[in-house]
């Protein structure tokens, strides 16, 4: 074609066209920005590097066979060739295939075990353990030669300097460095006398740096951590997997100390609030108890003594009314029966002497009226028994001419001359009356053989 020769715009651009389409290029480049709109037959972003930006297309059915879910900020690897969108005058590059390039492949990595994990429950909030409110002992997990270690030592000293720091200094990036984490998190917990709550921290670093606290055992080690653990990795922009399933997440390490650390400011104005709500329901709480006192001490039983005992003691006295009308009546009644008794036995008494003589207990067993079997009379029984018990009384001895000496006082009976002394007085019964003597002399008589 003749330089001299002109073209026409159309022909320019197409002539443009097929010279960028014949040639293919493989380029890698963070997306800056996307859209990915349903209903759009092409997918429409922006990859750019340090200098230069290039805008892309990419057809719908070639974006879903990649599999690469666009967002900005990854790095992608895309092949295709460059074209030109006549209309508009304006140039693209056509992407063929897409593939995640550096970081974007770790991102699609850390994303696919994030949801592994929060499938298995790992980050559901209800499983997320409180912090205490005082700690004594607190363990910290990080790198001993960062900044983020003096930065929480200084904050814990600053807002808590009563509580005990356990430091397990352990890598924190590069390679091994999730192995030794997990390492420090067990050795911090299993430390003698334990420790209430753990921080587990970093200071910033690229996506890169941050790996080792999107690793599962990591994650896994959190979670059987006995106590709470809170996170302050990198700065505000960072999360990793680490800070999804701890039990409080922290935007930097010095926010870490300062969630697990109460300030002393804090502490003293709570127990001044709590000194005070105390006092005020101790004074309601005794001055319910002195009115309940004053109105129980009101009460008729703590006022009148006859209170209590009255009724009790009103019924003694209707007992004891009672027994002693009881006993006069009880006494006339047995009486008047005992009189009923004799008056029968009177009566009965000389028919008895007309019955033969029965053994005394047949006679009660079987109580028979019939007297004809009387084989002897009871008269003669009853005289024989009256003449022995006559014949055995001291009456009738003393009737005989025999006579009984007492003491002067009459309570002892003198059995021997030897039991009295001349002078003594004695007192004699005879069978008809007593009489008083002197005693003259006693004589001791030898008893007959």
């Amino acid at each position: 074609m003749d330089d001299s020769e002109a073209l026409s715009v159309s022909d320019a651009m197409r002539l443009a066209k097929t010279a960028l389409e014949s040639v293919s290029v493989l380029v890698v480049g963070e997306v800056s920005e996307c859209t990915v709109k349903p209903g759009y037959k092409a997918v429409y972003f922006t990859i750019r590097d340090e200098s230069a930006v290039m805008p892309c297309l990419m057809w719908r059915d070639a974006y879903e066979r990649s599999g690469v879910d666009l967002r900005p900020g990854m790095l992608v690897q895309v092949s295709g060739s460059f074209t030109v969108y006549a209309p508009k005058g304006r140039m693209q590059f056509q992407v063929r295939t897409m593939a995640p390039a550096g970081e974007g492949i770790l991102r699609l990595q850390v994303a696919a075990l994030a949801r592994k994990l929060a499938a298995e429950g790992l980050m559901v909030q209800e499983s997320k353990r409180p912090l205490p409110a005082y700690p004594s002992r607190i363990g910290v997990v990080t790198s001993p030669q960062g900044k983020a270690v003096h930065d929480v030592i200084r904050t814990l000293r600053r807002r808590y300097p009563v509580a005990e720091v356990l430091v397990a200094g352990v890598q924190v990036e590069g390679e091994g460095a999730a192995f030794h984490i997990v390492e420090g998190l067990t050795a911090v917990a299993s430390a003698p006398g334990g420790v209430d709550v753990v921080i587990l921290c970093r200071g910033g670093g690229s996506y890169e740096d941050l790996m080792p606290f999107n690793a599962e055992e990591v994650a896994r080690a959190i979670r059987a951590c006995p106590v709470a653990v809170v996170t302050g990795i990198g700065h505000e922009p960072d999360d990793t997997i680490a800070d999804m399933v701890a039990d409080v997440r922290a935007s930097t390490p010095t926010a870490a100390a300062e969630a697990v650390a109460p300030s002393l400011e804090e502490v003293s104005q709570h127990l001044s609030v709590v000194a005070k709500m105390l006092a005020r329901s101790l004074f309601n709480t005794v001055q319910q108890a002195s009115h309940r006192v004053a109105l129980l001490a009101q009460r008729p039983l703590f006022r009148d003594p006859a209170y209590l005992l009255g009724m009790h003691m009103q019924t003694v006295d209707t007992l004891a009314d009672a027994l002693a009308r009881a006993i006069p009546e009880r006494l006339r009644r047995d009486g008047e029966r005992v009189a009923a008794a004799r008056h029968a036995l009177v009566r009965v008494g000389p028919r008895l002497l007309d019955r033969p003589m029965l053994r005394r207990d047949a006679y009660r067993a079987r109580l028979i009226a019939d007297a004809a079997r009387v084989t002897e009379p009871y008269a003669q029984s009853m005289a024989l028994a009256a003449a022995r018990l006559d014949d055995l009384s001291p009456l009738a001895i003393l009737g005989r001419g025999y006579a009984v000496c007492y003491d002067e006082h009459g309570g002892r009976v003198i059995r021997s001359s030897a039991e009295v002394a001349p002078g003594d007085r004695v007192g004699v019964r005879l069978e008809q009356g007593r009489i008083g003597c002197l005693v003259e002399n006693t004589e001791m008589e030898a008893r007959p053989a």
